[in-house]
């Protein structure tokens, strides 16, 4: 099981993620990322859920049309732990590639 990070480790880490904070009321980070179309969108969610899917590691995420509006926390660890941050950050970088706005 992960380790849940500190309150201060998990706003350390937030400073590195461009787009994400922490929700309100809950223990868990989020980001709404914006594409061009649809294809963008859905591209981002498919390459965004092959590393998921690798590090055993899933998103709370939904998509309308051109916005994918994502959420991390780790349940089994009981908040925000290590695997939010480094899944945020792939998804930083894969939505970098597409272009995401």
């Amino acid at each position: 099981m992960a380790e849940r990070l500190s309150a201060q480790a998990r706003h350390s880490a937030l400073q590195a993620l461009p787009g994400w904070a922490e929700v309100a009321g809950r223990e868990a980070i989020a980001r709404t990322f914006v594409f061009k179309d649809f294809n963008e969108a859905f591209g981002f969610m498919t390459r965004a859920a092959l590393v998921a899917e690798k590090a055993d590691h899933h998103p709370e995420w939904r998509n309308i049309y051109k916005t994918v509006e994502v959420v991390l926390t780790t349940h089994d660890g009981g908040g925000v732990t290590a695997r939010d941050i480094d899944l945020a950050t792939a998804m930083n970088v894969i939505a970098h590639q597409i272009g995401a706005h």
